[in-house]
């Protein structure tokens, strides 16, 4: 369930009429872990399993190779579920200790850090020998928006589409929030095992610091975007060695990290 029909006004001249328009669903997704709850994520229902395997990695709660059990606790007509992901003691990361709030919105993919501390990341910086061939982007963005059916219908939703060095599609996903599409791909390629043949991340909308974040964490050194990107997606992605480019329209684009 990813869309609904909801009846609303619409303004013609001043004048209004009844239409039925197709609305992405919002809904919340709680997750525990081991049993205990750990966050509510408000995401667009589908892809449940590969958004919690995305969001655990990038938040340093679970990086084993093995794929997680998630079991369904709950689940509601209006799309509110709850997931439950059992990882053994050991196998968990220190992420897990820094408990986030029980909240992400959709809009946000850093509403739940708790104290500012929280929000750097540490690793090796990613090495910028990409051979890129920036001539590929409009076909890249014209085959990512010809498979965004939920887009397609009701013009209200986001996506994150991860490209090989051949400059096909290996993973795309929709969701009513960026990085949460972002944790979509990314769980799916871990569970096939195909994260490493990563190369570019195309994704929809502006770029701000958590898609960058997630994308250092996944080692996807290039990260193109259809609209702007913030001042501290830039400084991260100079300092994590990712391409960034922004803006990237027809055969225009601009790079503010290389």
């Amino acid at each position: 369930m990813q869309i609904l029909n909801y009846e609303g006004l619409q303004l013609t001249n001043g004048v209004p009429q009844k239409v039925t328009d197709a609305l992405v669903v919002e809904a919340a997704l709680q997750i525990n872990i081991n049993t205990e709850p750990y966050t509510v994520v408000m995401r667009t229902p589908g892809d449940d399993f590969e958004l919690i395997r995305g969001l655990l990695y990038a938040e340093d709660i679970y990086k084993g190779k093995e794929n997680l059990t998630i079991d369904v606790v709950e689940k509601r007509d209006n799309g509110f579920s709850i997931l439950n992901a059992s990882i053994q003691k050991k196998n968990l990361g220190k992420g897990y200790l820094n408990k986030r709030t029980l909240l992400s919105v959709s809009s946000c993919g850093i509403c739940g850090k708790q104290k500012l501390e929280d929000i750097n990341y540490s690793g090796a910086k990613l090495k910028n020998n990409h051979d890129f061939d920036s001539t590929r982007l409009e076909d890249m963005f014209v085959e990512m928006k010809l498979k965004q059916e939920t887009f397609e219908i009701s013009g209200g939703s986001h996506a994150a589409a991860i490209f090989n060095k051949n400059y096909e599609i290996i993973s795309l996903k929709e969701d009513i929030g960026r990085h949460n599409a972002v944790d979509k791909v990314v769980g799916e390629l871990l569970n096939s095992d195909q994260l490493k043949e990563s190369f570019v991340m195309l994704v929809s909308g502006r770029v701000s610091y958590e898609i960058i974040s997630k994308a250092f964490i996944a080692k996807i050194p290039i990260v193109v975007a259809v609209s702007a990107c913030s001042t501290l997606a830039v400084d991260f992605a100079k300092e994590f060695g990712i391409c960034l480019i922004g803006f990237s329209r027809g055969n225009k684009g601009t790079i503010y990290a290389e």
